[in-house]
């Protein structure tokens, strides 16, 4: 029976879920007075890496915590008047991070309405 080869690497994607924080982001007069509370999912692909890192170290990996950070920064440099500008702006950001091959994100308004929230999703690049 013929052995078959093992496998060396495997589809890796990074996903970041549950990210709340507030963001100067609205068209409603109370929008502009205050940053909003939002939530941002983000899912970033990174196509065939090694099943174990070369080794432990975190310079080696796409390092989360930066990935983070980037989201947070993107969304609260400046106000924007639309989720829709919003969501272009950071896929952008993200698509410029090393080795990453697309995104898929999603930022929810969190207060908008008093009887729901408001998403919306976007995807980038290539899975």
């Amino acid at each position: 029976m013929p052995s078959h080869p093992r496998a060396e690497q495997g589809q890796q994607s990074l996903q970041l879920t549950g990210l709340r924080f507030a963001a100067n982001l609205g068209i409603l007069a109370h929008e502009k007075l205050a940053p909003q509370p939002i939530q941002v999912d983000a899912e970033l692909h990174l196509g065939a890496q090694p099943l174990r890192p070369r080794d432990d170290d975190i310079t080696h990996v796409l390092d989360y915590r930066k990935v983070r950070q980037i989201i947070i920064d993107e969304c609260t440099a400046e106000h924007v008047n639309l989720l829709e500008t919003l969501i272009g702006k950071l896929c952008a950001r993200l698509m410029q991070l090393p080795g990453v091959q697309g995104v898929r994100v999603k930022i929810t308004k969190l207060e908008i309405f008093d009887d729901c929230e408001v998403s919306i999703h976007m995807e980038a690049g290539h899975w």
